[in-house]
């Protein structure tokens, strides 16, 4: 069951978090028909107003990469780049899931 994961955070500049946030709840909702994502999670720290965290789990890489080509991702994608504090954006590696457990 390996699965490819993705995890990061996305650092808003100064006061535009909740729309970051909002941005990605609305991926996560294109993406809800994808049967190739499996896990697609967006949360915030109370103590980091402006960084939203992002937990993707998907089918391979290759899933991923191609979620990026749909139209309604890219779309997306532009709204928030102007409000994208690239300098203070984390990545982790990617990741391999060999298991857990994921319900809501």
């Amino acid at each position: 069951m390996n699965r490819f994961c993705k995890f990061g955070k996305l650092q808003a500049i100064k006061g535009e978090g909740k729309t970051l946030l909002d941005i990605l709840l609305k991926a996560s909702e294109e993406l809800q028909t994808e049967e190739t994502c499996f896990c697609y999670i967006v949360g915030m720290s109370q103590e980091e107003p402006d960084g939203v965290y992002v937990y993707e789990v998907w089918e391979d890489k290759a899933a991923h990469e191609n979620s990026l080509k749909l139209e309604p991702v890219k779309e997306l994608i532009q709204e928030a780049m102007p409000i994208l504090d690239f300098s203070k954006s984390t990545n982790y590696p990617d990741l391999t899931i060999y298991g857990g457990k994921a319900n809501f």
